[in-house]
Order: C-alpha cells, then structure tokens, then sequence
C-alpha cells in the first residue's frame, strides 16, 4: 500500500494476502471513523497509528457543540494535518435545520476549518427541495458533502426501493457520496436485521438501482457486518461509523492479514515441504 508504514521491514518478506489497496486520497475503499468524544490526546494518538487507513472522521451527533472553547478547533485541525476529512453529525445538521438555522450552521462549520458536510433526515422529516438546497447550499461553501439515506428508529423502516431513489437523486444533486444507516448500533435499522445481518432481498434492490456499490458508504458499526460486505465487494468496499480502536482492525481484514477474510484467500490444501 503506498502510503502504509513500512518502518519494521515487514513488508520486504510478507504480501498482503488480498493485494495492495489504493493509497489516500482514494475514492473507494474508505473508513470512516465515528468519534463520540474522544479528547485531543486519544485523537493524537488514533492518528499517529491510523492515519493512512482513515479518510473521513464524523465527530457524532451534536457532540461538536459539547466541546470546551478551542478544542473542537484543535480537533479540526489535527484531522486536516493529517488530510483527513472531518464533519458534524447528519443529528446536528437535522437541529440547524429544524431551527432554521441552516445559512448560520455552515458558516459556523466553515469558520471552525470542517471540511465536510453531512445532509440527513434520520429523525426529522425534509422535503425534496430543502433537501436538495441543503446540499447546493453546503457544496457551494467548498464543503464535501455527504448525504445520507434511511431513519434511525428501529423496526420497520422505509423500503429499498425508497432508499435506493433517494440516494440516486442525491448523486445527481452533487452529493459526494451517500451513507447508509446503520447507526452506531447496527442493529434493526437500514439494512440491518434484529441481529445485524443485512437483507440481501433488500440490498440487491439498493444495487440494481444505484450500479455502482462505490458510490456508498455502508455504515458498519460490527465486525460480522465489515467481513460481510468485504466478502461481497471486496478490500476495497466503503465502511463507515468504525469505531476508533477497531480502526487497524478493519484494515487487517481488508488486507487479508486475518483470518476472516485470509480464508477467502486459501484453500483446504495442506501446507508441506
């Protein structure tokens, strides 16, 4: 992987088992990382470690307007030093909306140094063209924006079919790329079942309608889900709302340098001199 440490000299005698991933700034293959108040020492640290395996980090909810005067600007800037995208919670967009509030927000998020927008309707209820505004409004200010489909209360939600149009109009409106619901849980929300297994009646009618599964970022918050839609697309599959300490975890399995994913690299042939 260009980009990837190298420092111990593993690399001169091991390969990774599922091949070389695409080095940052990349358009597939992203992690998104859910941060839900760590402090700026544990963000120094999650950075030093991971920096080549994150692209984006989500500061989560409305937590961004919980932090002590200067923090969340030295957290800010410690992502762009690191050419990492950071943006507010898609929740903390939906209260700046609901409270009218919209031009106010991205300016505030523009002078804080965010670099990204999310533009959601997981608990309130928007419009077609306030939402396609919303995200004009945000690109306009030189903002990435992201978007993201599907609500965040548990039990039946709203069809595929329904998701699957709303990301494609999304797409057609500039959005950079579009989030699938999965919460932080993973679980009886999106795609997801009582149990965090995806649907797959319900995601071959997201893929038959979108064609391309990189222009999504899956939310997958559990093991079992990332292994799952590495299995399907492959290393190079869009994840997000991984949480910070599986971050080098994540990028072992898409690399093959666990079991989850080396099985499907082998076969049952026995190794012998």
């Amino acid at each position: 992987m260009s980009g990837c440490f190298n420092i111990n000299g593993w690399r001169e005698i091991i390969t990774f088992p599922m091949g070389e991933r695409a080095a940052k700034p990349r358009h597939q293959g992203l992690t998104m990382v859910m941060d839900k108040g760590m402090g700026t020492g544990e963000t120094q640290d999650l950075l030093k470690l991971n920096h080549p395996y994150i692209d984006f980090i989500k500061l989560g909810f409305g937590t961004s307007m919980l932090y002590a005067e200067g923090l969340l600007e030295e957290k800010i800037h410690l992502a762009c030093s690191y050419n990492i995208e950071i943006y507010p919670g898609g929740t903390f967009f939906e209260i700046a909306l609901w409270q009218d509030k919209l031009i106010e927000y991205l300016d505030k998020c523009k002078s804080l140094g965010f670099t990204a927008i999310e533009v959601s309707d997981g608990t309130i209820n928007i419009c077609k063209e306030v939402r396609a505004r919303a995200i004009s409004m945000a690109a306009d200010k030189g903002f990435m924006v992201l978007t993201e489909v599907g609500k965040k209360n548990a039990g039946p939600g709203i069809p595929a079919i329904s998701l699957a149009e709303q990301a494609g109009e999304d797409l057609e409106m500039g959005a950079h790329k579009v989030i699938l619901e999965g919460r932080e849980c993973g679980l009886n929300v999106g795609l997801y079942d009582a149990k965090g297994k995806i649907d797959n009646g319900d995601m071959q009618v997201l893929l038959e309608h979108i064609g391309d599964p990189a222009k999504i970022i899956w939310e997958a918050p559990l093991k079992p889900q990332q292994q799952d839609l590495i299995t399907r697309f492959g290393s190079d599959v869009n994840l997000g709302n991984i949480p910070p300490q599986e971050v080098l975890a994540l990028e072992a399995m898409r690399l093959g340098l666990r079991a989850d994913t080396l099985q499907l690299m082998v076969n049952d042939t026995p190794v012998c001199d």
